[in-house]
Formats: C-alpha cells, sequence, structure tokens
C-alpha cells in the first residue's frame, strides 16, 4: 500500500508550493522532497569521507594490522546505517500506518535521520 502511496505522489506532474502545502499529497511530495535535498548533501559530503578514511588508512603500517581498513570499515558503517535509518522510518511511519500521512512520517524521517548523520559524519572530518 505505502509503495502504491508514494509512487502516486513521486510521479506528480508538478511540485508543490512546499513552504505551505495545504493537501496531505503535497505534505507527502514535500517531506520526499526535503529527504531528496538532505539524500543530496550527503552525497556531496561522501567522497570528502573517503578521502580522509583513505588518507588515515595510509598513516597505518598494514603489516602486522589485520583489522578492516578505515575505508572498509567506513562503508560497512554507513550500510548498516542506511538499513538502520530505512527500517527505523518505517517503524515511524507505521504511526499512521495505511493512512495517508504514513508516506510523510517516513520521509520526514529520512531527511531527519540523514540530516543527523550529514552532522555526524561532519564532526567526524573536523577530528581527522
Amino acid at each position: 500500500m505505502l509503495i502504491f502511496a508514494m509512487a502516486a505522489v513521486l510521479l506528480g506532474a508538478q511540485d508543490p508550493d512546499c513552504r505551505d502545502p495545504q493537501y496531505q499529497a503535497e505534505m507527502n511530495r514535500c517531506a520526499y522532497l526535503d529527504f531528496e535535498a538532505a539524500d543530496r548533501e550527503l552525497n556531496q559530503l561522501w567522497p570528502q569521507m573517503i578521502a580522509a578514511a583513505r588518507r588515515a588508512d595510509a598513516e597505518i603500517n598494514r603489516e602486522f594490522d589485520e583489522a578492516p581498513t578505515s575505508e572498509q570499515a567506513l562503508r560497512n558503517a554507513q550500510r548498516a546505517w542506511i538499513t538502520f535509518r530505512d527500517e527505523h522510518c518505517t517503524y515511524e511511519g507505521h504511526e499512521a500506518r495505511g493512512g495517508s500521512m504514513e508516506t510523510m512520517l517516513y520521509e520526514g524521517c529520512r531527511a531527519v535521520v540523514t540530516r543527523q548523520r550529514i552532522e555526524q559524519l561532519r564532526g567526524l572530518l573536523e577530528v581527522r
């Protein structure tokens, strides 16, 4: 059900005015657009994260170190985080399970959690 509702909203011909959405379909679409913006920002940050991990790896003598590289650990953490984000937000969306607000809650959650991840990763960049 959620997939059909999301597809109908996401395929809308014209984006709503997200400063003041009036209808639930507009609110759902705006929540998705907000998530998309956060996801783009995260994807723009990602190359910096990989570069920092590679710099950290270059400083380690791998001859006696069998632990995953910083890059491997970062990639593994990000994959796990994506799974966490999506499952967590599915849970949050279930507050309105089967209702017209479910998509808005799910996408809104993904936007919030993605922005939290961006801040977390930026903090790591400051340390490195």
